[in-house]
């Protein structure tokens, strides 16, 4: 009994949980910002600063998750549950920056309704992520245990949208776009974009199965 009592037990993991969903949501809608303000080039740099400060932050809290399993005895989730949670949730701000970057490196000059469209999902979705990770210290609670499974349920439809958004506009720039250089670039930059839907699903399924072992 002494000795489990030395053991250090429990740590802040759902804390540090919340703070990376906290990082996740403002890098998304500074991504949104970006992309609304995309023809400043002044403010398209200032938001696109702030989606590489978020993904900073972010990994700095995704080190202090791993740190804080190699000192924990005994964790409020399983180990491998952890892991694979925090580096999921850290894939979605890299993914973040990287489409902002790639939309900066291919010297993109404007932004369609498409591009709009697809970040607005992706906004949702990241939002919904830090939902869902807020609701894990309570999942014995049933009620809480089903919002979490109707949020993961939202974040899987909001990733469908996103994968019928980037079939239309794949299909819609193949007919339409002449110029095989702007082709490349904005097929380039769809892909990414729905990406970090597929990112934040990849989270909601590590969620609910989270849900249904615990809950």
């Amino acid at each position: 009994m002494f000795f489990g009592k030395l053991l250090p037990q429990e740590g802040n993991f759902f804390e540090m949980f919340n703070e990376h969903g906290a990082q996740i949501a403002e890098g998304a809608r500074a991504f949104m910002n970006m992309v609304q303000y995309y023809s400043d080039p002044v403010l398209r740099e200032k938001y696109a600063a702030d989606v590489g400060i978020a993904e900073r932050n972010a990994d700095r809290v995704t080190a202090e998750v791993n740190r804080a399993l190699h000192r924990t005895f005994i964790t409020p989730l399983d180990r491998e549950q952890i892991h694979g949670l925090i580096n999921a949730m850290d894939d979605i701000l890299d993914l973040l920056q990287d489409s902002s970057e790639v939309m900066s490196l291919y010297n993109l000059q404007s932004v369609g309704e498409d591009v709009l469209r697809l970040a607005e999902v992706s906004v949702r979705c990241c939002e919904r992520v830090q939902h869902v990770v807020t609701l894990l210290p309570k999942l014995r609670v049933a009620a809480v245990a089903e919002s979490a499974l109707k949020t993961c349920e939202e974040i899987d439809r909001l990733e469908s949208d996103a994968d019928r958004i980037m079939r239309s506009a794949m299909s819609r720039l193949f007919r339409e776009e002449v110029d095989t250089r702007e082709l490349i670039k904005l097929k380039a930059v769809y892909e990414h974009l729905e990406s970090i839907s597929d990112r934040c699903e990849d989270v909601a399924n590590l969620v609910e199965g989270i849900v249904l072992e615990n809950s």
